[in-house]
């Protein structure tokens, strides 16, 4: 059995050698899960998943691996650049509902062209005070807490008038809510969703 610092793995690794790389997932797979976990803000499922697909692309691409130091840092480095790929298309994708948020006539004219007129119509039927709590959050894409803050009031009323404001705002767009109002209202992280 050869180990992950055997030199000769890299070798064994091109030539397809099954028992090389079990002998290297056995020994890295778990130290590249805890390693993996501290670049997922601590979600074990999520770095089991980068550092299988690490393994499974080391296995597929066996045959071109240059490693020139270690298998053991070409691995970490994978699993790195794994993670550092999901937080770009995690940061990509919130860019995009940012932007549907800033924009919801672009996002529901693709939808419907008559939903934002009737996504303004119900926004204009909120009390003011839910209005202005509900734009903050979605258009200002501010937390509730930071709400509060600008409002002086408590997290709890932040809540409850957004509370309020979503389900009138589900009365006024019955009928268009699945043609393209989740659109309008994606959320980031932390906020509630209908």
């Amino acid at each position: 059995m050869k180990t992950y610092d055997d030199p000769e793995l890299p070798q064994a690794l091109r030539r397809g050698d099954e028992a090389a790389f079990d002998a290297l997932f056995r020994a890295l797979y778990a130290p590249l899960c805890r390693y993996a976990t501290g670049m997922c803000d601590g979600d074990p499922d999520l770095a089991e998943d980068l550092v299988q697909q690490a393994f499974v692309k080391l296995w597929e691409q066996r045959a071109q691996i240059d490693v020139r130091h270690s298998l053991r840092a070409y691995l970490y480095k994978m699993v790195h650049h794994q993670a550092l790929n999901r937080l770009r298309h995690l940061r990509t994708r919130e860019r995009y509902q940012n932007e549907q948020l800033r924009h919801p006539e672009e996002a529901t004219q693709l939808a419907d062209p008559d939903l934002s007129r009737k996504i303004h119509q119900a926004l204009e039927t909120l009390p003011p005070q839910c209005r202005q709590i509900f734009e903050l959050s979605r258009f200002e894409e501010l937390k509730y807490r930071e709400i509060a803050e600008l409002l002086q009031l408590s997290v709890k009323t932040v809540e409850t008038q957004m509370g309020k404001a979503l389900r009138l705002m589900r009365l006024h767009l019955a009928d268009y809510l699945a043609l393209g109002f989740l659109l309008f209202c994606q959320f980031a992280q932390n906020k509630i969703i209908f």
